[in-house]
């Protein structure tokens, strides 16, 4: 049976940059950093508290997808207090926090441009 979601990908067009960003900025933790074949590489990373590890790499022939919406939606404590945090660390924000019916949330660009959904914990 299935029981976790292992990892998810996002993609990206520049690894140590989005390492960088994601460890640096962010404070995610490196899981993993080798060489998987001529050219390519794979990383894996996860947030502090997370379990699922998140892959910076994008398949050939996938490029196209750097720079979307990825569909990812990330939990904080504190939505307000992390948008701020993330702002004066220079994150952009497609969407600065908002309260919708179901919660708050907000949408951050990582280094590529990818857009994750960022919302308060319940």
């Amino acid at each position: 049976m299935i029981r976790k979601i292992k990892f998810v990908g996002i993609p990206v067009n520049d690894q140590d940059r989005a390492l960088d960003f994601y460890i640096n900025t962010l404070g995610f933790q490196l899981i993993t950093d080798q060489a998987m074949g001529p050219g390519q590489r794979w990383i894996e990373i996860k947030p502090p508290k997370g379990e699922t590890g998140i892959a910076l790499f994008t398949p050939p022939g996938h490029e196209g997808r750097v720079g979307t919406f990825t569909g990812i939606s990330w939990e904080c404590d504190d939505l307000d207090k992390t948008y701020k945090e993330l702002t004066a660390k220079g994150v952009e924000f497609a969407q600065p926090p908002k309260k919708q019916p179901w919660g708050s949330m907000a949408i951050l660009k990582d280094s590529e441009g990818n857009q994750i959904v960022l919302g308060e914990g319940r």
